[in-house]
C-alpha cells in the first residue's frame, strides 16, 4: 500500500466517522428528553462530528494552503464549541431550568 493509498483511506476513515457522529448527533437531538441531554447531542455533533469531518478533508488536501484554512477552522471550533456549551448550560442552569431526572426505582420525574 502507497503512502496516498493510505493517506486517502484515513482521509475516509475519518470523512465517514464525523458523518457517523453528525448523524448520531442530529438523532440525539430529536429523541432525547430534555434541554441538557440535547445540548449533549448538540456538542457531539458540532465539536466530534464537524472535527472529524475537519481533520478528514485536511487529509485529503495535503498540504497546501487549504488544510493550513481548515486546521484554522479546525482549532476555532474546538475552542468555541464546548465554551459556547459550557456558556448555554449555565445560563440555563442560572435562569432556573432543572434536569430531567430518573430515580433510582427507573421512575422520571420531571421539575
Amino acid at each position: 500500500m502507497t503512502l496516498d493509498a493510505a493517506r486517502e483511506l484515513a482521509s475516509w476513515a475519518c470523512l465517514l466517522a464525523g458523518s457517523a457522529f453528525a448523524v448520531t448527533g442530529g438523532i440525539g437531538l430529536l429523541r432525547l428528553p430534555d434541554f441538557f441531554s440535547r445540548m449533549h447531542g448538540g456538542g457531539l455533533t458540532d465539536t466530534l462530528g464537524a472535527g472529524l469531518i475537519l481533520a478528514g478533508l485536511c487529509l485529503h488536501a495535503g498540504v497546501s494552503l487549504v488544510t493550513a484554512k481548515l486546521v484554522v477552522i479546525l482549532v476555532f471550533l474546538l475552542v468555541t464549541s464546548p465554551t459556547a456549551a459550557y456558556a448555554l448550560a449555565k445560563s440555563a442552569l442560572t435562569s432556573g431550568l432543572e434536569p430531567f431526572v430518573t430515580d433510582a426505582t427507573g421512575e422520571t420525574s420531571a421539575p
